[in-house]
């Protein structure tokens, strides 16, 4: 009998977890040679995306310590939306500095999104045992 996996667009948590890691890791990387940035806190997407990306890896690698990685990279993709929020302090002057907001806002939406993903992916395992 087939396992039964939680799957967004044919992907399962831990590939989404691979490339949304990847997606944060070039983010990161861009943004600071987009804005020649000569400040760290600018390659925080890249900074984050790394452990996403590392334990997404290790989930599908190790299977028995799953539950344990799937765990951490939930609680790093809301610390990624939490950190978003930042944006909204910026208020009423969004996007003075233009590439520091853009880069909240891609972690709001996108640390949002993913978190949605993974607690739904929590849910669904709950739901099937």
């Amino acid at each position: 009998m087939d396992k039964l996996e939680f799957k967004f667009l044919g992907l399962t948590v831990e590939k989404l977890s691979i490339f949304y890691g990847i997606f944060l890791i070039i983010f990161g990387i861009s943004i600071s040679l987009l804005s020649n940035s000569n400040s760290i806190t600018s390659y925080i997407p890249a900074f984050l995306g790394l452990p996403i990306y590392f334990l997404g890896y290790l989930s599908m690698r190790y299977p028995e310590k799953k539950k344990l990685f799937m765990h951490i990279i939930v609680f790093l993709g809301l610390v990624i939306f939490l950190g978003g929020l930042d944006f909204l302090r910026s208020y009423p002057y969004f996007f003075d500095n233009f590439w520091a907001d853009i880069s909240k806002i891609t972690l709001l939406i996108s640390g949002l999104f993913f978190s949605v993903i993974n607690i739904k992916s929590f849910i669904f395992i709950r739901k099937n045992r």
